[in-house]
Parts: structure tokens; sequence; C-alpha cells
């Protein structure tokens, strides 16, 4: 996840992004407790998704960033486990 510069986001605009999906699940489960249109509450479950999707994305990529900046003999283990984190987050979101 970039900013509107293009620079990497950071941690608090990470946390800022995570509260905005806590408050949309929030408005979600008010949205199914008043019987509120399917549709309506897909909609609005599309977007939470997208915006931890997002979150976990700039985080798995952070993390590889970090181990090739690093260069460092671990690096090639890190690297392996960021891809499979990636895969995994990968096939969950689905």
């Amino acid at each position: 996840m970039a900013t509107a510069a293009g620079a990497p986001a950071t941690r608090d605009q990470l946390i800022v992004r995570l509260r905005r999906a806590e408050g949309q699940l929030r408005g979600v489960q008010r949205m199914v407790e008043a019987e509120a249109d399917c549709q309506e509450v897909l909609t609005q479950l599309s977007a939470v998704k997208a915006a931890l999707d997002q979150v976990g994305l700039h985080l798995i990529s952070e993390r590889m960033r970090s181990c090739l900046q690093a260069g460092d003999e671990e690096c090639e283990a890190a690297f392996d486990t960021a891809v499979t984190t990636l895969l995994r987050y990968a096939t969950l979101a689905r």
C-alpha cells in the first residue's frame, strides 16, 4: 500500500486503515442485525476484505523489501518464508 505521494505506508497509516476496517465491520454487524439487503451487506463485506487485504499485502511486501535490503545469509530463508506467507495469504484472500 502506498500513500498518495507513492511512498510506502507508515505503521500509523496501517493502524488508521485497520481501525477504519474495524469500523466498517461494526457497520456490517449492525446491517445484519437490522436485516439489511443482502447485496448491501455483501458490498460492505467486500470493502472490509479489500482494506484488510491491502494491509496484509503491505506487511508481506515490506518484509520482503527489508530482507532484500539486508542481503545477509539469513535473507534466503527469510525470503522463502515471506514468499510462502504471500502464497498462503493469496490463497486465503480468494
